[in-house]
């Protein structure tokens, strides 16, 4: 009797549909078939000569597995083009073995894994991106994968929506303790927490956040440009100067209505209609993101779901707990739960009086980017409103923004204190208070273009 390994059978090596980055099928025999060749009941199955046949069988097998990983990876990364280079590429310590980045749905956590994989290293085979939406791992640990990866020579391993596996933490731990060569990478979900709450990664992961674009990033894709980033400290005290640099090229008031409206996600660039493709990706990152890392039951969807609306129809004010808690039929901490999940999606942001935080009510509930107001409630879209949250959302990332006192619409960083002015807004000049001005091309002292602070990442 004769077992001949056909990888006909196994695999299609026809050229990867263009679709591959969605799924890729797993090129896998049921674990009963697996048991047949371990476990034969036939004599002469358990030979010494049929042993090394059927040890060459499972080895033509997880070579044939590899394979299909290893083509998928290659075709992915041959056809990622980023539009834009992301400047956290560069602020990435890559010599650390275990990297965790973070960000909404939609923001290009996908896209910015490949990029990194094909500057880095191309098609070699040291590098290996994969997706845990891939059916393989219903079946096969990524422990076991990790470890046939590193025998072959795997060095840096891109691993995927993570948070798809049950022990997402617990396996990454082991990866990192069972193979000290091997380098991981993952994404996640911002609802993840990869330091606090996780003691299994504490103290061995490096996490960091990707973004939406931001306004400068939007402008140099749309213009062509390579404007740089500067600190609050540099808008702050050489405005001037800088918008001086940037006017001869472009007039950014020209583009700020457009990025406010759908520059926040880099799938504006689709083909596809904007708002239906945001309000999908929201849905999305309720379903999977929150209730499957929250471990919510399905039957509270509808729940969070029309407590997000509510909290987008009354607009940036500080929540009625109790009112929303009857509205959604449920409990005052559990809103307040809610609240927070929602916040850690990067659907909203809390904003807190100076030395209060959660799990306090907060005094103002803003959506986490301006696009959110256009698709949610487009009917309600207050001018004042989406400037107030253009500006906290772009200093949402360095910096820590509390409810300004009377006369102030932010404190920042517990010393600054801001204003948002809409065109035409009358105020009696502070010397203690910055003017972020809209409609504003250049600034003089206090007074600075809101626009300008969309250059800090």
């Amino acid at each position: 009797m004769m077992l001949r390994f056909s990888p006909s059978k196994l695999s299609n090596r026809e050229s990867i549909p263009e679709n591959a980055n969605q799924q890729i099928p797993a090129f896998a025999l049921h674990q009963k078939e697996i048991q047949k060749i371990i476990n034969p009941k036939d004599e002469f199955l358990t030979t010494p000569v049929c042993n090394i046949m059927k040890y060459s069988y499972i080895c033509s097998l997880e070579t044939e597995f590899m394979e299909a990983f290893y083509r998928t990876h290659n075709y992915l990364v041959e056809h990622t083009n980023a539009p834009v280079r992301r400047d956290l590429m560069d602020e990435i310590d890559w010599n650390d073995r275990l990297i965790g980045i973070k960000g909404t749905r939609g923001v290009g956590k996908t896209t910015f894994l490949l990029q990194y994989a094909k500057e880095k290293f191309g098609t070699d085979r040291s590098c290996l991106f994969v997706n845990m939406n891939n059916f393989y791992f219903s079946q096969y640990s990524l422990v076991d994968f990790a470890g046939e990866f590193v025998k072959r020579g795997g060095k840096v391993l891109l691993i995927d929506q993570v948070f798809k596996l049950p022990d997402w933490s617990h396996d990454l731990r082991t990866c990192y303790e069972r193979y000290p060569q091997l380098k991981i990478v993952f994404t996640g979900s911002s609802v993840m927490r990869l330091k606090d709450e996780n003691p299994e990664l504490n103290g061995i992961v490096k996490s960091y956040n990707l973004r939406g674009f931001s306004f400068r990033e939007f402008l140099n894709l749309q213009t062509g440009n390579h404007f740089s980033a500067y600190t609050l400290d540099e808008i702050l005290h050489n405005h001037e100067h800088i918008v001086k640099t940037i006017l001869p090229h472009i007039n950014p008031l020209n583009y700020f209505q457009d990025y406010i409206h759908h520059g926040f996600y880099p799938f504006f660039l689709e083909k596809r209609n904007f708002s239906e493709n945001l309000l999908k990706t929201m849905n999305m990152m309720i379903e999977v993101d929150i209730l499957l890392i929250k471990q919510i039951e399905l039957k509270y969807l509808s729940k969070i779901k029309k407590l997000l609306y509510l909290l987008a129809v009354d607009g940036p004010v500080a929540p009625n707990v109790s009112q929303l808690a009857n509205e959604i039929q449920t409990s005052r901490a559990t809103v307040m739960n809610y609240i927070k999940y929602l916040a850690d999606a990067r659907l909203i942001n809390m904003v807190y009086p100076k030395g209060e935080s959660f799990p306090k009510k907060p005094a103002k509930i803003m959506m986490h980017n301006t696009n959110l107001m256009y698709s949610i409630y487009p009917v309600k879209v207050e001018e004042q409103d989406v400037l107030e949250t253009f500006f906290v959302n772009t200093l949402w990332k360095d910096h820590k923004i509390n409810k300004g006192d009377k006369g102030t619409s932010f404190l920042v960083d517990n010393t600054l204190h801001f204003r948002i002015c809409a065109e035409g807004s009358k105020y009696k000049s502070n010397p203690n208070i910055y003017y972020a001005m809209h409609k504003m091309e250049i600034g003089h002292g206090d007074q600075i273009p809101l626009w300008l602070f969309g250059f800090l990442y």
